[in-house]
């Protein structure tokens, strides 16, 4: 009882530490999405350059786009005239943070941390970029879809649209990963003891090592890895270890690394591993070796002392309050929708099925 009263208090702080700070990333999102022209995106991409490499990692940062929703996004640009290299810096950069995560890490993990995420996917998007223009000289030209076509259409800039993509849209998006983020987070925070990883000495080049073939595979939001990476520093995780897990769990996973070899080649996919790769493991070494400690010290989060003191203690319960509904709201509309999915195929098959008795007779 004492193990299910603990978990449940942990929980509940964390989602009231994130709450603030999550709302307001999901406004800028909405407003970069509403107020980002469409075709932006295709026309400063287009070369095989440095600028275009850079303009795709400068872009992609600070959109709320994790490794499955940056795909299919990703691909667009690849298929829409912007050159392999630029494509893979925007898969690279992208889902390793956005203005949301950025809000979060920095309520959660403190400012270094918030600055250094966006640094590093910076680089790495870079490197994974240049290499792929470097190493791929000779690409096919691609077939290009006509984007203008949906340009044509008139851009919404409304406040009613950026209210429904950042709270309707956005949060539907991340609901699911977001909850599973959280509730992983609150569970190691009970059963794993304090300073668990500096009694068994998973920390150093050897956690990293851990740390990265562990999260590779696995798909983590680049937000809701922020709570678990919070508890993962409060039990004895080196910062360095732990920068590795937030840069290679929302960048990389299964599905990412499947998509990326089928549509730009195992070539570029083995550059975009290895970009992801040695870039975490050199911030990681940065971070832990030449970079002063106290400024990654762990957060009292689980004790009740908030770091951002300035923040009253009912706005923090209030957006806990608006979060969670907003969550159970899109929860809510997905399960109606799949009811209902499931009770339109019923009534079709049944038509079908009483059709031919109806003729005969």
């Amino acid at each position: 009882m004492d193990y299910l009263l603990n978990y449940f208090t942990a929980l509940v702080e964390l989602t009231t530490d994130m709450a603030p700070y999550l709302l307001l990333g999901f406004l800028f999102a909405g407003l970069l999405k509403v107020f980002l022209p469409p075709d932006m995106l295709t026309k400063y991409l287009g070369k095989s350059s440095f600028n275009s490499v850079l303009n795709a990692s400068l872009l992609g940062i600070p959109l709320p786009l994790c490794s499955c929703g940056v795909l299919p996004a990703g691909i667009s640009l690849y298929k829409n005239g912007a050159s392999k290299g630029s494509s893979v810096s925007f898969l690279i950069s992208t889902p390793q943070t956005g203005v949301d995560s950025i809000l979060v890490t920095w309520s959660m993990l403190g400012l270094p941390f918030a600055i250094i995420r966006p640094i590093a996917a910076l680089v790495t998007g870079l490197t994974g970029g240049l290499l792929t223009n470097r190493l791929e000289k000779k690409e096919v030209k691609k077939e290009v879809i006509q984007a203008k076509q949906e340009s044509v259409k008139k851009q919404k800039y409304s406040l009613k649209a950026v209210l429904e993509y950042a709270f309707v849209e956005m949060v539907a998006d991340i609901a699911k990963w977001l909850v599973i983020g959280l509730l992983i987070a609150a569970l190691i925070s009970v059963l794993i003891p304090d300073n668990f990883f500096h009694e068994f000495q998973i920390n150093g080049i050897v956690g990293m090592l851990i740390i990265l073939i562990v999260s590779i595979p696995l798909y983590v939001c680049a937000t809701s890895s922020v709570p678990i990476a919070a508890v993962l520093l409060l039990k004895g995780l080196s910062p360095g270890a732990l920068l590795v897990f937030l840069m290679a769990g929302p960048a990389t996973n299964a599905a990412t690394m499947a998509v990326v070899g089928n549509n730009l080649g195992r070539k570029t996919l083995l550059i975009y591993l290895f970009s992801l790769i040695t870039g975490a493991i050199f911030f990681g070494l940065l971070i832990d070796y030449f970079l002063p400690g106290s400024w990654f010290l762990p957060l009292a989060l689980m004790s009740g002392e908030h770091v951002h003191g300035f923040l009253p203690e009912w706005f923090e319960n209030s957006t806990a309050v608006i979060l969670v509904l907003l969550l159970a709201y899109s929860f809510w509309k997905q399960i109606k929708n799949k009811l209902q999915s499931k009770s339109s195929k019923t009534s079709s098959s049944q038509f079908s099925v009483s059709l031919p008795s109806l003729v005969i007779g």
